[in-house]
């Protein structure tokens, strides 16, 4: 799967490395970073975002609202799908990178990326194993699981919020008016609702 990533002052190297770092038959064919200063208002977006797309998927890490909707209407314009993560327009707009549901147009990068799934494995409510199916494009997902296993599932499910937070890339600023929560919280909760999940599927008793 080809994937074109853009960005603004770097807002998507993080996630350009987790692509890389685990997104197995993804391949990133280009890069385009938008590093020029910007006016509040641009009245012609095509003189930064002059690019020819040949992809199966677009990434939009832009922060630029002229820009964003711009890069949303020529991917549209060209049936090409695109993620926009806390962004607003057509495409696939999620909260946050680790909130992105599955749709059968995200291809190959929809199986690894998204709302995160782990599968566990317990003996006595003590981990085993841990082994994530589906994560955040960041690596937060992979990054928050350190030294767990042997733990009781009681510490695991206390402490990964707070990893996962460490390790996310999001902005922490940016809340949403109607939850009241940031992008950072919004991860936590997301990766604790699929730990639950996975460790109740495993067999955990609580005591």
């Amino acid at each position: 799967m080809n994937i074109v990533v853009f960005q603004e002052r770097g807002s998507g190297k993080l996630k350009t490395a987790g692509l890389k770092q685990y997104g197995n038959a993804i391949e990133i064919v280009d890069v385009i970073s938008i590093d020029d200063f910007l006016p509040d208002f641009i009245e012609e977006p095509e003189e930064y975002i002059n690019h020819s797309l040949s992809c199966d998927l677009v990434l939009n890490y832009l922060n630029h609202p002229d820009l964003v909707e711009y890069l949303i209407q020529k991917c549209e314009n060209q049936k090409i799908p695109v993620v926009s993560p806390g962004k607003k327009g057509g495409g696939f707009t999620p909260f946050t990178c680790c909130g992105l549901g599955k749709n059968k147009k995200l291809g190959t990068y929809g199986d690894i990326f998204g709302l995160p799934e782990y599968e566990v494995q317990l003996k006595h409510n003590i981990i085993q194993e841990i082994r994530v199916k589906r994560g955040a494009p960041c690596g937060a997902t992979w990054n928050g699981l350190q030294n767990y296993i042997g733990s009781p599932v009681e510490d695991l499910l206390t402490r990964l919020p707070r990893q996962v937070q460490y390790f996310c890339s999001a902005d922490p600023s940016g809340f949403d008016p109607v939850s009241g929560k940031s992008p950072v919280h919004y991860a936590g909760y997301v990766h604790i609702a699929a730990l639950q999940k996975a460790i109740e599927k495993a067999g955990y008793v609580k005591k």
